[in-house]
């Protein structure tokens, strides 16, 4: 028995470590050039194991959901567009850190198919001796240039994550907040909790794996000519013609089709024009 109980605890041990750490930050962004009062808040959650962290939009997972269950249900007939307009996401990526190779790996969709890089410029910090507190932690001042912004973040050793939100970390403690110079991007440690484990994300479509500088030059082209960018097979050499409407012609006017997509993606161009990474 004595035995037994020894497993028992050791199972139950193992699974309490086995536990995923969940922080939720609010992400503030100014994501329109033409605009600077236009101001986007929306969540995303750092989720943190021992082996890696994945870094994605709260609307993300939620989105997925809907999907999943309107797929269980058969399909467009059922879908809520309104629902789905209210989860619409400015953070479409994700990013994971993998903690045993010392990679970070950015994910993004780009027409019909994920596109993945692993981040090349590494993030060189100079810490401060400054402190202060914010919320319940004890937080300590640190400065980097990275991808064409100057950031300031405010790190915890309170929290024993060498970690962040973005494609941040390699402090010696959890990113609590991290803003640029200009004020239109920041991140801010709302609350933490613990989940049985990282969610799956849905990606539909195929996964390309490109230099970053290849996703530079990709995602310019779907922006230019989104519908030539799909029929020439997304420039990740698959050519699979874009289907505008359903057979029998449910799906209207081919041509009208086209002519609001591309206006709609010209539109979320100019409103995500001052992106997080300027270079």
């Amino acid at each position: 028995m004595k035995k037994l109980g020894f497993i028992a605890l050791a199972l139950f041990m193992q699974t309490a470590f086995a536990q995923t750490n969940r922080f939720v930050y609010q992400v503030t962004m100014k994501p329109d050039a033409s605009d600077k009062n236009d101001v986007k808040t929306e969540n995303a959650y750092l989720d943190i194991s021992p082996e890696k962290s994945v870094f994605y939009s709260e609307n993300r997972i939620k989105r997925d959901s809907v999907m999943q269950a309107n797929f269980q249900s058969g399909g467009a007939r059922g879908f809520n567009r309104d629902q789905m307009q209210s989860l619409r996401s400015i953070i479409n990526y994700s990013i994971e850190k993998d903690k045993k190779n010392q990679k970070t790996i950015f994910k993004d969709r780009i027409g019909r198919d994920i596109y993945t890089y692993e981040e090349d410029r590494p993030i060189n910090w100079k810490i401060s001796s400054e402190t202060t507190k914010i919320g319940e932690y004890k937080v300590q001042k640190a400065e980097a240039d990275f991808a064409g912004r100057k950031w300031t973040a405010w790190f915890t050793t309170d929290l024993p994550y060498q970690d962040g939100p973005y494609k941040f970390s390699g402090l010696p403690g959890l990113i609590v907040k991290a803003e640029d110079a200009q004020g239109e991007y920041s991140f801010d440690l709302m609350k933490n909790y613990k989940i049985a484990d990282f969610p799956t994300l849905n990606q539909f479509g195929n996964t390309i794996k490109v230099k970053r500088g290849d996703y530079v030059k990709q995602q310019k082209k779907f922006q230019e000519d989104p519908m030539a960018f799909m029929n020439q097979g997304g420039g990740g050499g698959i050519s699979a013609p874009v289907r505008v409407g359903r057979p029998g012609g449910g799906g209207g006017n081919p041509g009208d089709m086209r002519k609001r997509m591309e206006e709609r993606v010209k539109e979320e161009a100019k409103k995500n024009s001052n992106p997080i990474e300027l270079q």
